[in-house]
């Protein structure tokens, strides 16, 4: 069953729904000290969100796909722009919370394994991209997205290069050569009594992104960089 592995992040967007207000998500990572993400964060209203989710937004067309929609908040925007568009879920608790704030069309399972049916524009943003684990797992996961994608359509993503992780104080930095790509980061999550496994989560930077998606038969493009090293991106068929 899709609910039987722990579900922090579920648990909390359902919690702050029922009127806990206080609810946040522990995200412990292997390279960063343990944050708090708010759930009320993930409620948050077009005009609340970051400038690059709101450009993705405004990139979207035809029939959307939003991949990891979590509480409904960028598919709601979308409906409000007057787009068709599923919010994708594998938690069972977000999707009931999709539905009760009026999400139209949800799809409860896995990116991966639910049989793929063609889409105008996968969304894939809150470094969405970050679904292919490593990247060693990219490759699948873009002949995945390829397996959504209809003819003509378009991948958003957004991520961002966190090489700044690794700068020492002289601005030098320091990797190891040897080790797995400096994107590659280990997560758990948690959420009063509920803790996930560790799993990993790819940030990649462009030039690299741009690499691997050639290999896979598709042109990249960079549409929008910050000051921050997030950017999004636009994936096309070649």
């Amino acid at each position: 069953m899709l609910n039987e592995k722990p579900d922090p992040m579920g648990g909390a967007i359902k919690a702050y729904l029922e009127g806990n207000n206080n609810a946040s998500i522990t995200v412990y990572s292997d390279q960063m000290e343990a944050d708090e993400l708010p759930a009320a964060y993930l409620f948050r209203e077009f005009s609340e969100m970051p400038e690059r989710e709101q450009f993705a937004l405004k990139e979207a067309r035809g029939k959307v796909l939003d991949i990891g929609a979590g509480a409904g908040s960028h598919a709601l925007a979308l409906q409000t722009q007057g787009l068709e568009v599923t919010a994708l879920e594998i938690s069972g608790k977000a999707v009931e919370v999709q539905k009760a704030r009026g999400v139209k069309n949800v799809l409860h399972g896995d990116f991966f394994t639910l049989p793929a049916t063609p889409h105008d524009t996968l969304l894939l943003l809150m470094n969405g991209i970050g679904l292919a684990g490593t990247l060693e797992g990219l490759p699948h996961f873009l002949e995945t997205c390829k397996k959504w994608l209809a003819p003509g359509g378009q991948i958003l993503l957004e991520s961002s290069d966190i090489l700044y992780l690794y700068e020492e104080e002289d601005g030098s930095v320091l990797l190891d050569l040897n080790g797995a790509y400096y994107g590659e980061l280990t997560y758990m999550m948690e959420f009063e009594d509920e803790r996930t496994d560790p799993f990993p989560w790819l940030f990649i930077n462009f030039d690299l992104l741009q690499q691997y998606a050639e290999e896979a038969g598709l042109k990249a493009e960079l549409l929008l960089q910050e000051e921050d090293d997030h950017y999004i991106a636009r994936l096309t068929q070649v």
